[in-house]
């Protein structure tokens, strides 16, 4: 199976819609979570990963193929841990490498065209408005912003950038010297609360215990040695190495990333609270990928999970469709809730609506 890299495809570089692809549905497994303490003291960022405060942050699993269990597992062992205090989201990640190598020099390059380290994140989970950094082994950075996922005709605004970013890398070896064997580099990150308080209406700082959407990639290419130089070998795809499976060759899937929820008491204290809703959403999201299939038959939406050949009975209760004459929205009640409801639209923009205030 030919493997495309989605991170961003050429039109999108000047200011274009990417054309429709035909959407494929993931492979649906549980995201993963993490819990983010905060840090106990401040950090230097240095890229070396040995200030006090990291030693409470726990280690997350390895990495896995981007499509998860589908395919081999990575050659080499990349993982990532975090913390947050009152100015920062901190991030360090730790990635095996024999062959250090890096190529881009310019800021806001398309980074993942050399072996990179990339973060994704959207506060709110609503798949709207997310950004994406991306970093090589040269310390060079790309930021950028998405309206919505391409699929969706979404935008990428690499004029965005994220106001006091500090990010440094460590070598534990040469780098672009094929003649020895290297041992890997080190990503530390810290990300101001400041630069994302544009992106979304929840509290930032956030608050004990609140979640948001992230997720980790690592872009690998293949390497030859020519004329005393590394090279990338001709024809062959990057592999895509992510914290929490994507279930499909595409980071661009926010209800695919894991959770990240916050927390300020003790480390090892506290543990992964499961989303509650989950199973609402992914079945909304189900919803989303067979209107999507549906439309890219007939032309139009369905106002109906008959007309969508989806099973009424492998769904939750209340489930509604109001189709319009450009959209829809597709709505679950919540149970216990009365009144309270998860939605969806056509672009996947999912948000949980309160009940109604009586009058």
């Amino acid at each position: 199976m030919m493997r495309i890299c989605v991170c961003l495809l050429t039109p999108v570089l000047f200011g274009l819609t990417v054309s429709a692809q035909p959407l494929v549905e993931p492979t649906w497994t549980d995201p993963l979570g993490y819990v983010c303490h905060r840090a106990a003291m401040p950090i230097t960022i240095d890229g070396k990963l040995d200030d006090p405060a990291w030693r409470t942050a726990p280690w997350s699993t390895a990495f896995v193929d981007i499509e998860g269990d589908a395919r081999p597992k990575p050659r080499w062992r990349t993982r990532m841990k975090m913390l947050w205090d009152d100015r920062f989201l901190y991030i360090a990640a730790e990635m095996e490498e024999p062959h250090l190598w890096a190529t881009l020099n310019e800021h806001d390059s398309v980074i993942f065209h050399d072996n990179d380290f990339e973060v994704f994140l959207d506060p709110d989970g609503d798949n709207q408005n997310y950004c994406e950094l991306e970093i090589n082994a040269k310390n060079t950075t790309w930021d950028l912003l998405l309206t919505r996922p391409y699929r969706d005709g979404g935008r990428a605004i690499n004029a965005w950038e994220i106001l006091g970013l500090k990010t440094a890398v460590h070598l534990d070896g040469t780098l672009n010297d094929p003649r020895d064997r290297d041992r890997g580099w080190t990503v530390e990150i810290a990300w101001p609360w400041k630069g994302l308080k544009e992106l979304t209406s929840v509290s930032v700082p956030p608050r004990d215990g609140e979640q948001w959407r992230i997720n980790f990639s690592r872009v690998q290419w293949d390497l030859e040695v020519v004329d005393g130089k590394y090279r990338k070998v001709k024809g062959r795809p990057e592999y895509n190495w992510v914290w929490s499976p994507q279930g499909a060759i595409d980071m661009h899937r926010p209800e695919r990333w894991g959770y990240l929820q916050f927390s300020t008491a003790k480390p090892d204290s506290v543990k992964f609270r499961p989303d509650p809703d989950r199973r609402l959403r992914d079945a909304l999201h189900r919803v989303y990928y067979a209107q999507a299939r549906h439309r890219s038959r007939t032309g139009a939406y369905a106002s109906s999970l008959e007309a969508l050949k989806l099973n009424p009975a492998h769904f939750p209760k209340g489930l509604r469709i109001d189709r319009g004459r450009l959209g829809y929205d597709a709505e679950l009640t919540i149970p216990g809730n009365p009144g309270a409801r998860w939605v969806i639209s056509q672009d996947s923009w999912i948000r949980r609506l309160a009940a109604p205030k009586a009058k």
